[in-house]
């Protein structure tokens, strides 16, 4: 598995503050990479360190093979980091056009309708952008991050402003980039629904340390339990005892699947009627809510 991005012992202080702290980490080629994290566990300057706008204290980190700042393999990638800012008195189509000189390219509007298109904005595209929202500023800022279609892109949330139409849609634009365009997509949010339905993996970050990675299948897998809709419900739980905790209208049995054939026997045994039994895991909030101890076990936020 080709690494676009390694960090090996990376810290960043600032004064008595450690912004990153001896952070490790290998992002694979291809697919959607989320970067997760509270605020002020180092998301913003390890995206500012791999551009090259400000220098690590220690450690070392490499982009597409190459090392920081390296022209090369700099231009072999985009990014939007915050929300982005634009001359007001420009159109969405001239800061596109602007961008690509500044980048050494030629003015193609075959291209700049092509991404402006694909982020939406093509019925805005000659409006200045002092008019635009905040989310319609987000928009433009993916199209000029991709403007030299490159093959690695850092998107720092890219939906804020936006409605949930919008979220929708950049959803499946981000999709899109990584199956259709074979960019790889480095994503930062807070939405962490968003993250778990558009993602591949994702690292989650605190304290500027990596406390977790691994796919989103693997992480969400981590509590997986049995939930069982039947009734009666008290019953249940007699059987169950400290395995089982109720969850509206049904039952969640923390057990192995091995133990699932047993379990059901027993419950039919006692005369209970199952309707339903079905495996969940839990959601990757969840799993980011213990790993950066804000609530300290999933079972916190089911009885929340």
């Amino acid at each position: 598995m080709t690494a676009v991005i390694e960090t090996r012992d990376l810290t960043k202080t600032y004064g008595t503050v450690r912004a990153l702290d001896g952070l490790s980490l290998s992002i694979p080629r291809g697919g959607v990479y989320g970067v997760l994290g509270p605020n002020g566990a180092g998301k913003s300057t390890l995206f500012r360190i791999l551009l090259g706008l400000i220098k690590p204290t220690s450690g070392s980190a490499s982009v597409m093979g190459g090392a920081v700042g390296d022209i090369a393999a700099g231009r072999r990638m985009g990014s939007m980091i915050e929300t982005p800012r634009y001359p007001p008195y420009m159109t969405a189509r001239q800061v596109l056009e602007w961008l690509s000189i500044a980048h050494g390219l030629k003015s193609d509007s075959q291209r700049i309708d092509r991404w402006l298109d694909r982020v939406g904005l093509t019925e805005a595209s000659n409006r200045r952008v002092r008019g635009f929202s905040v989310g319609m500023l987000q928009r433009l800022g993916v199209a000029a991050a991709l403007i030299t279609e490159p093959e690695l892109i850092i998107l720092d949330e890219p939906t804020s402003g936006m409605d949930p139409p919008g979220i929708q849609e950049m959803r499946a634009l981000i999709r899109s980039l990584a199956d259709t365009d074979g960019i790889t997509v480095i994503l930062a949010s807070h939405q962490l629904l968003e993250v778990q339905r558009v993602c591949d993996r994702v690292a989650i970050m605190n304290r500027g340390k990596l406390v977790r990675e691994g796919s989103v299948t693997e992480l969400t897998a981590t509590g997986e339990r049995l939930r069982l809709s039947l009734t009666p419900m008290a019953q249940a739980l007699s059987v169950l005892g400290d395995k089982g905790t109720i969850e509206g209208n049904a039952i969640l049995a923390a057990i192995p699947r091995a133990e699932a054939p047993a379990l059901l026997r027993a419950l039919i045994g006692q005369g209970i009627d199952i309707d339903e039994a079905r495996w969940v895991g839990a959601d990757l909030e969840s799993v980011f809510m213990t790993e950066t101890g804000s609530i300290q076990t999933p079972e916190t936020i089911h009885a929340r």
